[in-house]
Formats: structure tokens, C-alpha cells, sequence
């Protein structure tokens, strides 16, 4: 069913999706930037279920190195899969920030800037020559878009911006029947932002319709559906996965 690159998959969603990618018999490509040994421990998790994973180092905020990142792309997937193109692509590496609008310094734009926008941009051009013909593009987004939430301003912004170029890809790479979709999550109990304390948890349960804060599985099950057969007619859609947040 031909391999999936998905960025930052070392943990929460990202390892989430990675297992969930794998049990659907994908091969996955998996990358981190800081923890190999999160990294490490996700692809052991894959191979004992069964299935084949490699974790590849990757910052995305260096857009100098993707065309690096490429050709070691090219060369596992010839090593390892005995292929040379890819059935899809992950762009969900990311991390979160709270900081008041008249607070956030240049540097922390900039830092949300290149990996939310920037580096999925020039990423998913770069891959674009291994995506074989009717692969799928996932890109993880954010319920912030819809729900204001104070301090996240930049975050939620290039999130929204990422939503946007989720339906220009889908126009501009259809002539190659490849599909483009983004999936945006809610309340996820993961670490991103520094994770979530009780009484913050407590109060996003009670703002969902389902009374709950989400879990990585529930993202990753989305987001294997979109690279499966069971997607193959869902197109330039943003996907919200956060049980009835704020309706």
C-alpha cells in the first residue's frame, strides 16, 4: 500500500498516526528533530506489530536541508520498500506557544512561522517529485482557527494560513489525481504547549459537546483514513477532530 513520510512522529499525534498508518500495512518514514529515542521506540512498536518504519532526522524549520532530507528519502525508500515514490505525505510537526499578542517577540514569530507554514510549504515541495499518482497530503491544523483562544495568536494564524494552502494544493497537484486535506484537531492530551494541568483539561471537557479532551488515537485514526482507500474521494477539505469543541 506503498510508504507515508510524516513529520515530527516521534510522539503524540505524530507517533499516534504512525502506528495507526502502519496497521493499514503503509510503511512509514517517521522524523524527529530532538528525541531519537522516542523515535526509536515508535518504530520498535511498528516492527513488533509487524510492520516496516525508519526514523530519519529532520528540523523543518531548515528549509536548506530538504532537499538533503530528499534524496535520503529516495535512498531508504530504495533500500528498504525496493521503491522509489511515495504514497503520502504527513506534514504535522509542530509545537505550541502561549504568549499575549503584545508579548510575542519577533524571534517566536518567526520560530511558529517556519515550522507551521514555512516549512510545510517548501517540504511538501520538495517531496512533491516522489509523490506518486493518486497519493494524499495531510496537513495538521488546529481548531484554533475556528475558536479564538487568547495567547496563540501566531500559532493559530499560520495554522489558518496552512488550511489555505491545503486547498491550493489540492488544485494545483490534481492533475496528478494527488489529493490534499488537512485535519484539525481540538483539546488533545498530548505535550504540545507543555501539555495539559487538571483544571485546564477540566474546563476544555466542559466547553466539548462529547465532555472529553481528545486523545492522539482519535487524531490518528483520521488521518489514516485520509491516506487509505476510505479517503480516496475526500479532497481540499479541513477535517475538525474535537468532539463538538465550542459548538
Amino acid at each position: 500500500m506503498g510508504v507515508i513520510v510524516i513529520t515530527g512522529g516521534s510522539r503524540g499525534i505524530g507517533a499516534s498516526a504512525a502506528l495507526h498508518i502502519a496497521q493499514r500495512g503503509m510503511g512509514v518514514i517517521l522524523t524527529y528533530n530532538k528525541n531519537p529515542e522516542a523515535a526509536d521506540d515508535v518504530v520498535a512498536s511498528i516492527e513488533q506489530a509487524g510492520g516496516k518504519a525508519v526514523a530519519v532526522k529532520l528540523d523543518v524549520a531548515e528549509v536548506r536541508s530538504f532537499e538533503a532530507f530528499r534524496e535520503t528519502v529516495l535512498i531508504t525508500l530504495k533500500e528498504v520498500w525496493s521503491i522509489n515514490s511515495l504514497s503520502g505525505l504527513v506534514n504535522n510537526a509542530g509545537y505550541g506557544l502561549f504568549n499575549p499578542l503584545e508579548s510575542v517577540s519577533e524571534a517566536q514569530f518567526d520560530g511558529l512561522f517556519n515550522v507551521h507554514l514555512k516549512g510545510p510549504f517548501f517540504l511538501t515541495q520538495a517531496l512533491l517529485p516522489l509523490l506518486e499518482e493518486n497519493a494524499s497530503i495531510v496537513n495538521l491544523t488546529s481548531a484554533t482557527t475556528r475558536v479564538a483562544t487568547a495567547g496563540v495568536a501566531p500559532y493559530a494564524a499560520f495554522k489558518g494560513g496552512l488550511e489555505v494552502l491545503t486547498r491550493y494544493m489540492a488544485k494545483e497537484f490534481g492533475e496528478r489525481r494527488i489529493r490534499a486535506n488537512a485535519v484539525s484537531p481540538g483539546a488533545i492530551r498530548t505535550e504540545l504547549g507543555g501539555g495539559l494541568n487538571d483544571e485546564f483539561e477540566a474546563m476544555l471537557a466542559a466547553q466539548t459537546a462529547l465532555g472529553r479532551v481528545g486523545e492522539p488515537d482519535d487524531v490518528a485514526r483520521v488521518i489514516a483514513m485520509l491516506l487509505s482507500e476510505e479517503g480516496a474521494w475526500i479532497n481540499a477539505q479541513t477535517i475538525e477532530v474535537a468532539g463538538g469543541y465550542n459548538i
